[in-house]
């Protein structure tokens, strides 16, 4: 990370890929980052046979989360690279198909020692059609100087 006087070391697209990576259950699911900054954060990965439950579609743990991992991205952006998530609540509204999983997450409310996220879980077919299939709020916590 670089650092600038009376700045913050940066906190970008690419020290989050980093940070993604260090994530050994991130690289399991072969999570992506496709975007990061602002209070804003999406994460991507493949929806794959061994990813699903027994019905077929994409297991509630993995949408749980990639819910809990971009809620923290987004605070991330906001807040520092120092954070840990305090808790988060999903809402499941269907099942989870399709191709790409795509966790979009935004900060609501951001103070210094927490912020508060939303994140819209949604699921993307073949013809590039993307479909609803749950949401999340969360609240993370700055830990800097903990």
């Amino acid at each position: 990370m670089s650092t600038t006087p009376d700045r913050m070391p940066e906190f970008d697209l690419a020290v989050a890929e980093q940070v993604l990576e260090a994530q050994p259950f991130s690289r399991l699911l072969k999570t992506r980052i496709t975007a990061f900054g602002d209070g804003a954060a999406v994460l991507e990965l493949d929806i794959r046979e061994e990813l699903a439950q027994q019905n077929g579609f994409l297991h509630g743990g993995v949408l749980a989360y990639a819910a809990d991992n971009s809620l923290t991205f987004a605070a991330g952006s906001a807040l520092g690279p120092s954070v840990l998530t305090a808790g988060f609540s999903i809402q499941y509204l269907r099942p989870a198909r399709g191709r790409t999983l795509l966790a979009r997450a935004e900060v609501v409310h951001a103070g210094r020692r927490q912020a508060v996220a939303r994140c819209d879980l949604v699921c993307v077919d073949d013809d590039g059609t993307e479909t609803l299939c749950a949401v999340a709020q969360g609240t993370v916590l700055n830990t800097a100087g903990s």
